[in-house]
């Protein structure tokens, strides 16, 4: 919608019209036997001309950058990109720009999850003939993403990192929930700690006793929920009882601890999709084509502070030359 300012440019003629205002000019012929001739009215006509020509030209500029700076344009200023997310290994970034004869382009760095973004959200501001190259591991967008010209995604090859979850048991049962983790797979770990502490993602309550008040976790797995009186207000969603409490979250469902492999990966499946979230998912190696129909957002305002600078200087330029007029 920015660019719509540009439909207000025909404001420029208004300090034209302003400054080639009517002037009214008095048509007299003095002779010495004007009392022989008939009496006549005096003749007025009116002339157009030229008013302080460089007052003219500061307004009109001053109109023009305010018009520009509404309409926040972006013009091409950059050329052959890397983009490096952060964490990425300098030597391997420093090969692969070489490879792609991309030495000594300009290098951007940012956060893994932001770089296809930010590419697209200033696409507008590179040459037409820039090449964009991106190294690093990137997470993998919902949707493939569209850009108006190539983008060349290099990832770096690595193995998974194994991650670790800490779980505290507090029951009188605790084999029963230990098979429960033996149906996790991928690359995260389940640790069972003896006690809790600040790593601890998450805690088995199974008593009938309510727990220490000091006690917190993210996440609470409950068996007895008169033992924690958040949950009589508990919402339920395919059987499992969820509320929020000063402890941490709760949750709790009749049938714990699950009695067979299909239940204890159900609920393995649920912690991790709905408290932890989805395992990160790395972008293959790709390049990505130029589309046609690629639409860049909304200019970014990088021309903006420039544009307001110059506002703010036209402006005491013309206030300067209009006192000096009056004078």
């Amino acid at each position: 919608m920015n660019a719509l300012w540009w439909f207000a440019l025909p404001v420029l003629l208004l300090p034209v019209w302003w400054h080639r205002r009517k002037r009214v000019q008095n048509q007299a012929a003095l002779m010495a036997t004007a009392r022989f001739l008939p009496r006549t009215e005096p003749k007025q006509t009116r002339v157009w001309r030229w008013s302080d020509p460089l007052l003219l030209l500061v307004r009109c500029l001053l109109l023009a950058v305010l018009i520009a700076w509404l309409a926040d344009p972006v013009y091409p200023w950059r050329g052959d990109t890397v983009v490096v997310t952060a964490g990425a290994d300098p030597v391997w970034v420093e090969r692969e720009a070489a490879q792609a004869g991309l030495a000594q382009a300009e290098r951007v760095t940012l956060p893994a999850a932001q770089a296809l973004s930010w590419l697209h959200t200033h696409e507008r501001e590179w040459h037409v003939d820039a090449r964009l190259l991106v190294l690093g591991d990137v997470p993998m967008p919902a949707t493939k993403p569209v850009f108006g010209r190539v983008v060349t995604v290099r990832t770096q090859p690595t193995a998974p990192a194994n991650v670790e979850r800490h779980v505290v048991i507090a029951s009188e049962r605790p084999q029963a929930w230990r098979r429960l983790f033996a149906a996790q797979d991928g690359v995260e770990k389940i640790v069972v700690d003896e006690a809790p502490g600040a790593r601890t993602d998450l805690i088995i309550w199974d008593r009938v006793e309510a727990p220490p008040a000091a006690l917190r976790a993210s996440l609470w797995w409950v068996t007895n929920p008169a033992a924690f009186p958040e949950l009589a207000k508990a919402r339920t969603l395919n059987g499992l009882q969820y509320a929020d409490s000063a402890r941490g979250r709760l949750w709790h469902h009749p049938a714990w601890p699950p009695q067979d492999v299909d239940a204890a990966r159900a609920l393995l499946d649920t912690w991790q999709q709905v408290h932890i979230g989805p395992r990160p998912y790395t972008l293959p190696s790709q390049t990505f084509a130029a589309s046609k129909g690629a639409n860049a957002p909304a200019p970014s305002g990088a021309l903006r502070d420039i544009l307001l600078a110059i506002l703010v200087g036209l402006f005491v330029l013309e206030r300067s030359l209009a006192h000096a007029r009056r004078r």
